[in-house]
């Protein structure tokens, strides 16, 4: 058919002919356009750090905003007179300030909570350090309801003198601590760690908020909003009677997890594989076999979520208690005469020991190792000494602690003076060791708060961290720099300890906590086996200062790839490990996931002529690593994990208010997000809505006027053109 004939030649024919061809250019001209949402000019998303709530069995900690998002106006405090404009003028509520570390201290942040609690909505933090001398919202007393003291309850004067007390700083265990983190807040307070974030809050606000204070509420105000509902209140023990009662009727429903995660531990000889029971099934534990337990902690915290890594507050007695593993594991040898020895990470310590208290029940259960070993039990009785490495703010001085009279802790010191003096260490050690209930906030509390005789030993330092458990106890907190020199030396492999010299400076962080785990290393060495050591190898520098990498850099470092199983990769871009206890869930944790694995590179025995296929094969406690020279290596392996979960949420009929166990909870929550918006002034809003509702009177005026008129407006007549056929008559 010719197109003519198509569209016609009439205009009107014409113009619907070329009309598809026009809105097919305007669709493909659009198509090249750029185009965002209103929504999108608006707001302006804040990346950041949530503070969140946590519970334990009779109080409610943390932070949460409004259901649907708490909104307040940006204000800036730079001083402390800023916090009068928020308490005694406020002229346009809700705000929002803004602060620095220096001025996040208990008496601001309590007066902003407690006097300007009708005008606030939000809280925000932002990382500037000018004038900061020490950050820390953990309270002067770390886990004082879990420590010795406590339980013991005495009156005696002397104990009431040394008691750890926020009212005598030079009594406490965290001088420099706020407590904060053991405070409840009815709004929710947001961390900002990125400059060019908390560069837009601070041009945003200077640009509309900072001039003519009084003056506000007359005009439009930089604002944000902060979403960061949290589901639980109260205390642990309600909000875990409420989820009961919500998932009996909906059984996904909960407010709450208790926080959970996992110990993991290694002994240094492999025991034996076959597990007697008894005629119930009951395992049954060797009481003969002697154990010798060393240990430290893992974990850390802070006021945010995800933000803090604990460097001088736990990375460095975890690393100090790896590189002494790793040396035993090199130059103790197996005997029948000496007890075997259990190296324990706990896992939960911040909040009231969670790793040890479960250990420590496990023990008295006979769940300890897990049937899966298929081991024998082990048992209180069976540990012959505990040594625990607390914090270790100063490695130039040493500290033992012990809570009952304890032959072996007199022994320790004697020991520790011995070999400091033999090898140089340059390494002060008190003389005698400290008796008392005043214990450090250690793992030590939860077996002795069991046995007030139980023969423990706690070696730690003088008290330096002044960002214990917060965002800024990192590398810089340690002057930590990375040396990067794994691939010129075998950090598996022990050091001369005349060597290395030219690769730190003596005072250099590796170099200190070389002399520190060589001390303590040769020292249980002469403790276990009775004979001073003498070699001049000690542990690995090299090794010291690509743990540290590990987790306080990269998880993408030289250590943690010589781990790896076959198949198994690392991210490029993977940042160090969290170290937050957590909750529940059914993948391990990335830091107990690498703990795990350095362990048993470092303690397992190589077994020698055998391939990978024939080590696969023969699966755990045999593993298959690729080892530092990245060739591969079949490892026997002793390193296992156990549970670190409070005994609380084991027994059903449990007391919560008997603080015998950790009780700490964590609330669930939707969404966490933060954005930046302008907020409209109050003479725009009125103008807004008295439009809308012009426009939607003169709608309804149209409406009613063209409904009562629709018979004059549309009665046109019929519009059909086309002719009715009249049928001829049938005759």
């Amino acid at each position: 058919m010719n197109p003519a004939t198509r569209c016609g030649n009439g205009t009107e024919r014409n113009r619907l002919c070329w009309m598809p061809g026009v809105l097919f250019l305007l669709l493909a001209l659009l198509g090249d356009v750029q185009c965002q949402r209103i929504k999108d000019n608006m707001y302006a998303r804040i990346s950041g750090a949530h503070c969140f709530r946590r519970l334990n069995g009779t109080h409610v900690t943390g932070c949460s905003s409004e259901y649907g998002g708490s909104v307040g106006v940006l204000h800036l405090i730079e001083r402390k007179e800023d916090i009068d404009f928020l308490v005694n003028k406020h002229p346009s509520p809700p705000y929002a300030p803004i602060l620095s570390p220096a001025l996040y201290t208990r008496e601001n942040i309590l007066r902003l909570r407690d006097e300007a609690a009708p005008y606030i909505s939000a809280l925000v933090l932002i990382n500037n350090v000018t004038g900061m001398q020490h950050f820390s919202q953990e309270a002067s007393c770390p886990n004082e309801y879990s420590s010795l003291l406590f339980s013991l309850g005495s009156d005696d004067d002397n104990d009431d003198q040394d008691r750890c007390s926020a009212d005598r700083p030079e009594k406490s265990w965290n001088p420099w601590g706020s407590g904060l983190l053991q405070e409840a807040f009815p709004f929710p307070i947001y961390y900002v760690a990125e400059p060019p974030e908390a560069e837009k809050l601070r041009a945003c606000y200077f640009k509309f908020n900072a001039h003519d204070l009084e003056n506000q509420n007359g005009r439009s105000l930089c604002s944000i909003e902060v979403k960061a509902f949290m589901s639980a209140a109260v205390s642990s023990a309600n909000c875990i009677r409420r989820s009961n009662f919500y998932s009996s009727v909906i059984p996904t429903t909960k407010f709450c997890d208790p926080l959970q995660g996992k110990n993991v531990y290694a002994t240094l000889f492999p025991r034996t594989t076959q597990a007697v029971t008894d005629e119930s099934g009951a395992r049954v534990r060797d009481a003969r076999e002697r154990i010798v337990v060393v240990c430290t902690r893992t974990d850390t915290t802070t006021m945010f979520d995800g933000v803090g890594l604990g460097a001088m507050d736990s990375v460095v007695p975890f690393t100090v208690l790896m590189a002494v593993a790793h040396f035993l594991a090199k130059v103790l040898p197996r005997s029948e005469r000496a007890p075997n020895v259990v190296f324990m990470f706990f896992n939960g310590e911040s909040y009231d020991y969670i790793g040890s208290q479960r250990f420590v029940y496990d023990l008295q259960t006979g769940a300890f190792p897990s049937r899966s070993t298929q081991t024998k039990p082990i048992s209180l009785d069976n540990i012959e000494l505990l040594i625990e490495l607390g914090t270790l703010d100063d490695l130039t001085e040493l500290q033992v602690y012990h809570a009952a009279p304890q032959p072996m802790a007199t022994k320790m010191v004697e020991v520790l003076d011995k070999v400091n003096k033999a090898f140089n260490f340059s390494i002060t050690t008190t003389k005698p060791s400290k008796q008392t209930t005043n214990l450090p906030p250690v793992s030590a509390n939860s077996f002795l708060r069991e046995n007030a005789s139980f023969p423990a030993i706690i070696i730690t330092s003088p008290v330096r961290n002044r960002y214990y458990h917060s965002v800024y106890d990192g590398a810089r907190n340690l002057n930590y720099r990375y040396g990067n020199h794994s691939k010129l030396y075998d950090f598996t492999l022990l050091e001369n300890l005349g060597e290395r010299r030219d690769l730190w400076d003596a005072d250099s962080l590796q170099m200190r906590i070389r002399n520190v785990s060589s001390l303590i290393g040769m020292s249980i060495f002469e403790l276990l086996e009775g004979n001073a050591y003498t070699p001049e190898y000690g542990a690995n520098s090299v090794l010291i200062d690509e743990f540290l990498y590990c987790f306080l850099e990269s998880a993408n470092c030289p250590l943690f790839r010589a781990t790896l199983r076959p198949g198994a990769s690392i991210s490029e871009f993977a940042g160090p490990p969290a170290r937050y206890i957590s909750v529940y869930s059914s993948i391990t944790s990335e830091a107990t996931y690498w703990t795990y694995q350095v362990l048993g590179l470092l303690v397992g025995q190589r077994i020698e002529n055998v391939t990978k296929e024939e080590c696969l094969a023969r699966h755990l406690p045999y593993q298959w690593m690729v080892g530092y020279a990245g060739d591969g290596m079949c490892l026997l392996t002793t390193q296992n994990t156990s549970l670190a979960l409070s005994p609380a949420f084991v027994n059903e009929t449990y007391d919560w208010t008997s603080y015998r166990y950790s009780t700490w909870t964590e609330s669930t929550w939707s969404e966490m997000s933060a954005r930046i918006f302008l907020r409209p002034s109050p003479a725009h809003e009125t103008l807004t809505l008295s439009i809308g509702i012009v426009v939607m009177v003169i709608s309804f005026l149209l409406v009613f006027l063209i409904n009562s008129r629709s018979d004059v407006l549309f009665n046109q007549g019929s519009s059909s053109t086309i002719p009715i056929a009249t049928q001829p008559t049938q005759c």
